[in-house]
């Protein structure tokens, strides 16, 4: 079934246009895609100061690509990574900055949270000259501030539209999308750079909030660490990087002969308003019903759901329900995940896993999901795809889950393009 923006005028449908990206197993689209099919995992053993050994998804592109040293010096990571992914958006969509009003374009970025590394690096370098605050460093305003990442994008490309960032927690990479959609569709933008980052293996804080809460991801071999559905899941492997998209508007995309990777059909965003950290499997179904209701879906018609699902005993769960719950009697819904790969990249999380799906439009294939040896009967969704990729006779429509703390879900549904 075709998704009701087909009825509409171009002007009010927005399409991918470019995809820019850098994970734990790849730093650009197709890389990143045959590594997935292939089974290639991206997590390696990391030490961090107060926490030692464990386990991150550590990002390795090439920083020089599109910033100076000197930049690198005065910027942040999560800066850095933006950069990296907006100049690829920008590069895969084909537009030339020096032939577009650089007014018209947006840059919105989701994150988890921001400033966190800036200032434990601070705090650390100033306790070895006796916390003497004439050491700390003159940067630390603009690197902290909360839109940081987003604003470096555009002091570097010299994009004078508007820039935010997004804090939703770990849903924030659909969020950065959504709304990167919105300000399109309410003409403030023609072109959105928008997805989702994320820095956080430079932060120790947030490994030893989740081995407090026993959280933390072990195993003997990194490669086997992130283990979302499987039985012996005991946690979340942290991880860097993100995924920036080029959305625009199709009568705008069709007009300069762009590609098209897909078409946003459907989204929502809602609360548990219940936990600060257990999810909620009815807002979540309740989220995933709302979201294929806006693009004139019903449940069938969704070939991949990806999942959010992070490795926690809980988490998982919940989210298996609230699948079973909308998918349950779906038999052309095919479900899969790829934290196992790739860790979790926080903010980075949601934009970043869409882009690991957003080919099987060209070649019909489901990647699988890593590290599910033995499928938790607690997790039993489904169609769920665990040891191979599985080739469709047609992916139509994918549904990216995307959840975070204090409740916040998103699902977002994309499209095969129809003209």
């Amino acid at each position: 079934m075709q998704a009701k923006t087909k009825e509409k005028a171009p002007s009010t449908r927005i399409v991918i246009t470019g995809v820019g990206l850098t994970s734990p197993n790849g730093n650009n689209l197709q890389e990143y895609r045959q590594n997935l099919l292939d089974g290639v995992s991206g997590i390696s053993d990391y030490n961090i100061r107060y926490i030692g050994d464990t386990f991150a998804g550590a990002c390795d592109f090439d920083k020089l690509k599109y910033q100076t040293k000197k930049e690198l010096r005065v910027g942040t990571r999560a800066g850095s990574v933006s950069i990296y992914c907006a100049g690829e958006a920008l590069e895969d969509a084909g537009l030339d900055l020096d032939a577009i009003d650089r007014s018209r374009i947006g840059v919105f970025v989701g994150t988890t949270e921001h400033g966190n590394v800036e200032t434990e690096n601070e705090v650390y370098n100033l306790s070895k000259f006796d916390y003497d605050v004439k050491y700390w460093t003159h940067h630390h305003n603009p690197r902290t501030v909360a839109n940081n990442p987003a604003g470096e994008v555009t002091v570097k490309f010299g994009i004078t539209g508007p820039h935010y960032c997004l804090g939703a927690a770990c849903a924030a990479g659909n969020v950065g999308l959504i709304n990167g959609l919105q300000q399109l569709l309410l003409g403030e933008v023609d072109v959105a750079l928008a997805g989702g980052i994320s820095e956080s293996i430079h932060t120790f804080g947030i490994f030893a909030a989740f081995k407090s809460q026993g959280a933390l991801a072990e195993n003997e071999v990194a490669e086997k660490a992130s283990r979302p559905f499987d039985v012996d899941r005991n946690g979340i492997v942290i991880s860097e990087g993100g995924a920036l998209y080029t959305l625009e508007r199709l009568d705008d995309a069709l007009a300069r002969g762009a590609k098209i990777y897909g078409e946003i059909t459907g989204y929502h965003i809602n609360s548990d308003a219940t936990n600060f950290v257990l999810p909620n499997n009815e807002r979540q179904a309740e989220c995933m019903h709302k979201a294929l209701s806006k693009a004139g879906l019903s449940a069938e018609d969704i070939h991949i759901v990806n999942t959010h699902a992070t490795g926690t005993s809980a988490g998982d769960i919940q989210e298996s329900k609230a699948i079973n719950e909308v998918f349950g009697s779906s038999e052309n819904t095919y479900v899969n995940n790829t934290k196992g790969f790739i860790g979790h990249a926080m903010g980075g999380a949601g934009a970043l896993e869409l882009a690991g799906n957003l080919l099987s439009f060209e070649d019909n294939k489901v990647h699988a999901c890593m590290n599910v040896d033995n499928v938790d009967p607690a997790c039993a969704v489904n169609n769920l795809v665990t040891k191979e990729a599985v080739e469709l006779e047609s992916v139509d429509h994918i549904l990216n889950n995307s959840f975070g703390m204090l409740g916040i879900n998103s699902a977002l549904i994309v499209s095969r393009f129809l003209d």
